[in-house]
This record gives structure tokens, sequence and C-alpha cells, in this order.
């Protein structure tokens, strides 16, 4: 574990005062390898001098000569692999621009402080530094080949896990959303930003589908049968949606099963623009025809959203965990998030909220009209013999969660 005292921090700002306001909190809370500088040239100039990386730069944005932008973009093309944290009194949205702009570089971002700074506020995100060789391995990725996965479909690898689906006014579990996982026989368990890309480049990703939903629906008869009524929601690729074929399939599937069709939501991500509009149409209507639920998945970060509202009879909207996380301290979060819900009631339908990580999180979303809520402050994704354990627990917890709340948020 690295000491405090080890850690190399660079403070950049064009007011002394300032930067010598933050070397002495710095100091007090027990940083003590800290360079102060007023201008990002100079700033550059010694990074370029220094043998030793630095770990973490404080950062004003609105500095003359060089601005905290174009300065990050300097980092970019020195290889900078530390840390930033903004200090700026530049408004809220404009620093979460920035930091926006930070991370699309691929650097990492603790986040942003207002001046005047809080001392609290800065030990807090001082608090979530990580060493980069630590980031560094923790973000690294392997991806697999095609002949790897279709063999992962092909010997029955793939399994799913489930991550519940909860009602923010009781509590009350309802559902869960499947999510797949490779047993990878030397590698342990897979994610699946590691292979469905794979999967939908190669041609595979329909076998790997139909992998996903026949073992989703045969989970939704074994906990209806245990007498466990959940809605269990399965991910749909738009790759899977250019074959006719495939709204038959599932529906064959489903009644081969058991399942009755209200038991199951296919989410349906609308981050890609439908090839096939006509064919694409045609499945998804059949599919609410025969009363399977359908849910805009990750809604607002695609490129049709209200295209695809228009024209697809789906009934249930989710908002995307970018627009959820952290809503409760962000103006432009509850924004959209609140435009949402009214465009969500205008139009009758269920609304998820997803990414919903602390209580902050959840407490705020309950005084919105948003109706389930799903993500790790409630449960992470689990194999399918611990949702019913789990659910105990969560019973118990709930009874602290869901309060009565007398103010609306939306």
């Amino acid at each position: 574990m690295i000491e405090k005292s080890e850690i190399r921090i660079m403070l950049l700002d064009d007011e002394p005062f300032m930067l010598k306001l933050l070397a002495h909190m710095l100091t007090t809370l027990g940083f003590t390898q800290v360079t102060a500088c007023g201008s990002g040239c100079d700033t550059l100039e010694w990074i370029d001098r220094s043998l030793t990386p630095l770990d973490l730069i404080l950062l004003d944005i609105n500095m003359p000569d060089m601005d905290g932008i174009e300065f990050v973009r300097h980092l970019v093309k020195r290889q900078y692999t530390g840390s930033l944290i903004l200090v700026s009194g530049e408004d809220e949205h404009m620093q979460q621009s920035a930091e926006a702009l930070i991370r699309s570089h691929g650097l990492a971002s603790l986040g942003h402080l207002q001046k005047p700074v809080n001392p609290n506020d800065l030990s807090a995100l001082l608090a979530t530094w990580k060493p980069t060789n630590m980031s560094r391995r923790q973000s690294t990725r392997k991806i697999y080949s095609p002949e790897e996965v279709r063999t992962a479909i092909t010997n029955g690898e793939l399994v799913n896990y489930y991550q519940p689906k909860v009602e923010l006014s009781s509590g009350k579990v309802v559902g869960v959303e499947s999510l797949v996982r490779w047993k990878h026989p030397q590698d342990g368990i897979v994610f699946p930003d590691q292979f469905i890309g794979v999967a939908e480049q190669y041609g595979l990703i329909d076998d790997l589908t139909r992998a996903v939903v026949n073992g989703a629906f045969a989970q939704c008869k074994t906990w209806q049968d245990y007498g466990l009524h959940l809605l269990v929601a399965v991910n749909l690729s738009m790759d899977n949606l250019t074959q006719l074929e495939f709204a038959g399939y599932l529906l064959a599937t489903a009644a081969s099963a058991g399942v009755p069709p209200e038991r199951i939501v296919f989410e349906v991500t609308e981050s890609r623009l439908m090839n096939q509009v006509s064919t694409t149409l045609e499945i998804l209507t059949r599919l609410r025809l025969n009363r399977f639920g359908l849910s805009i998945d990750d809604f607002g970060t695609g490129h049709s959203s209200l295209i695809q509202l228009r024209d697809i009879p789906f009934n249930e909207l989710k908002v995307d965990k970018g627009f959820v996380h952290g809503i409760a301290g962000n103006a432009t979060l509850r924004a959209i998030f609140s435009s949402s819900m009214s465009l969500a009631r205008q139009l009758n339908m269920k609304t998820v909220a997803e990414g919903v990580e602390d209580q902050a999180d959840w407490d705020f979303l309950r005084k919105t009209s948003c109706m389930l809520a799903q993500g790790y402050f409630i449960a992470k994704p689990m194999p399918a013999d611990e949702i019913p354990i789990w659910i105990s627990t969560w019973e118990d917890k709930a009874k602290y969660l869901t309060k009565p709340l007398n103010v609306n948020a939306d």
C-alpha cells in the first residue's frame, strides 16, 4: 500500500493564493510531495524535465495563455498516466463537461471541486485515488477470438447471472435482468464486454442470444414452479432483429418452456440505428402483440430515441446509468431524468432506473415517479440459485429503505 507521503502531486493554478491554500490543505492531510505551478507551460516543462512521473494533478480550468482544456490535450500527447482533479470557479455544468473531455481522452478523473475548496471534499476525492499500475491492471480486458467464442457457445460454457429489479416505493423484488457470463475453463468468469462485440462482429450473436434465451426461459420456469413469480428480462442485440424467423423462435421457446410471455421482458438497446427497419419493426411488434414486454434500454444514449419510441410498441423505458448515478447532486442529470420520466408517463410506460450505486441515488429516486430501480446498491448480478436467499435478506433491508416520503422530485 502506498503511503500518502509517497504520492507525487502537482498543483496548477494561476492564482498564487489558491496554490498556497491547496498546498496547505494537502500537507495537513499528509501529502508532502507537492509541487505548485502558475501556468500550463511551466507545468509541461517541469513534466518534461522530471525523471519520476506525477501521480496526480489538481488543475484549474480557466487560466490565461493556456487554459486547462488545452493543457489536458498536451498531457495526452505526453502519455500521462496519472489522475486529475479539476479545481475551478466555473459552474457545475462546465466542470462536468471538462470531466467528460478528460475521460474521452482515456485519462483518469477523480472528480471536481468548486472554489473555494472545502477540505472535506478534497479529502474525499483523494481517498478514491489508486496507483496507476493497479488501475491499469483492473482496466485490462482480454478480447477473445471468434473461434474461442464459438467454442464457448458450442460447449455450453455461457451461463446467466441475474441482477434484481425492485420497486422504489415498496422495495418489492419484481424481476431480474439476465446477464450472460462465460465460465472459461482457464480464465474463470469472463464478462460480456470481452466477447459480445466479437459475437456481433463475426456472426455469432444469434447463437449466443439463443443460449441466453434458453437458459433464462428455463430459469423463469424453475422459479415459477418454486412459487417465485419474477419478470425475467433478456437483452436482444439489433443484430438479432434482422431475421423474421427470430420472433417465431422466441414464441416457440417460451411455449416449450411453459413460460407465459407476460413474464418475459426483452430489453433492446437503442444505441444503434436499425439497419433493416421493416424486419426489426415486424419482429418487435409481433413480440409485443403476443404480450412479451419490450423495454427500450440505455434510453438517451443512442441515435434515434424518439423515433424508436414513436415506431416500436415499447411498454418500458429504462434510463441509462449515466443519467442516474450521482443524480442527487447534479442538476443536469436531474433535468434529463425528469424529462425522461415525464415522457414515459405521457406514453403510459413503466420506468426503470439502472445504475443505482449508493443510497443517495436510491433516496433521490424515491422522490420521483420512477417505478423500478436496478444497480449495485441493490444487488450485483448473481447466479440463479442465490436469488431466493438474496431476496429474503433484501426484504429486511428494504423495510428501512422504504419509509414514507412526502417530496416529489420530478
